[in-house]
């Protein structure tokens, strides 16, 4: 789900100056402007943003996956980028020269390759370079990171946890995947794929997806949902929107003692869709796993960006000094 400015720290990029969660916008807000992308395993969504957060000439094609091969995926998106970036002049808009993108991982450093598990057909594909062709922009401007690394900053940014400098973001769709914030900081690792929570064990001897058993991807993403209610998704019945509250909050509550957070917001088609059924179970199993004195209370909420939240994401990972940079929206606290 790391763009070229986050390489060599492990534990995240340096604060410094105003990001795009501090009050009044990212640094820059003005006239600049980003193409953004997202790419998911059932859509692939492009639009410009604003540096003041504002979706325009938005549009989308369906993912496909299995029924194409890679380069035919890549062109398709070339050509959504063609029509985006026509509706945005049509309307007066100045030619963007940057472009971020947040995509499902694992990825290699700055986002050169990526294996998104639930795009089969991209294994170490070199978007980066691909994109920089289509777009004509210098590859430095073009920024890539994991999908939910993106919505976390998203969600720091405009969302739901504007101003907190401790949470985690959650994508439940398709897949799952999360992006850590700590200090105000985006938590990268080693190689920029930290944040990968739809690998951690919620049901032992469970479901195998990606060589393990009982993750939370292979037990709660609409792909696992879908194979084990023998419907889609959208369709299971409510012990399936509870079950998966359920094994959400179970992973939420690990990483909330391992980490010391006190707030998971969380977005996606799955999340979102089962709504207050999901939620509370997701709420009641974190209380139950969440016991030490430092992570009793935390909370488990929708992300507040909504469907807007990826493309938000992926804009903030490419506005003019803001997270690409710095990779810090929330800024220190200061003493009286």
């Amino acid at each position: 789900m790391t763009p070229e400015s986050g390489e060599g720290d492990s534990g995240g990029s340096p604060v410094g100056g105003r990001g795009p969660g501090a009050v009044g916008g990212p640094p820059g807000a003005g006239s600049a402007s980003v193409v953004a992308v997202d790419i998911g395993g059932t859509k692939v969504e492009a639009a410009v943003v604003t540096a003041g957060g504002e979706i325009r000439a938005r549009r989308r094609i369906p993912t496909l996956g299995g029924e194409e091969d890679e380069h035919a995926l890549m062109d398709r998106l070339s050509a959504l980028l063609v029509e985006v970036l026509g509706a945005w002049g049509s309307q007066g808009g100045h030619p963007p020269d940057r472009c971020g993108v947040g995509c499902g991982g694992p990825m290699t450093p700055g986002g050169e390759t990526v294996s998104p598990l639930n795009i089969g057909v991209w294994r170490d594909f070199p978007l980066r370079d691909r994109l920089a062709e289509a777009l004509t922009f210098p590859r430095r401007n073009v920024v890539i990171d994991n999908d939910a690394k993106a919505l976390a900053l998203a969600e720091g940014w405009l969302g739901a946890a504007r101003g907190v400098r401790d949470y985690l973001a959650m994508v439940v769709s398709t897949g799952v995947g999360g992006g850590i914030i700590l200090g105000g900081r985006l938590l990268e690792g080693a190689t920029g794929n930290a944040g990968h929570i739809g690998h951690v064990i919620v049901a032992p001897g469970g479901r195998l997806h990606a060589g393990i058993r009982g993750s939370l991807e292979g037990e709660a993403s609409g792909t696992a949902i879908a194979a084990l209610s023998g419907v889609p998704a959208a369709e299971a019945g409510p012990e399936w929107r509870e079950r998966t509250g359920t094994l959400v909050g179970r992973a939420v509550g690990d990483v909330c003692n391992l980490l010391d957070l006190r707030l998971a917001v969380v977005a996606g088609s799955v999340a979102l869709g089962y709504g207050r059924p999901f939620f509370e179970a997701a709420q009641a199993e974190l209380d139950r796993v969440a016991r030490l004195d430092f992570s009793r209370g935390a909370r488990i909420i929708p992300a507040g960006l909504g469907a807007d939240g990826p493309l938000l994401g992926a804009a903030a990972l490419a506005l003019p000094a803001g997270p690409a940079h710095s990779r810090q929206w929330v800024p220190e606290p200061t003493s009286d």
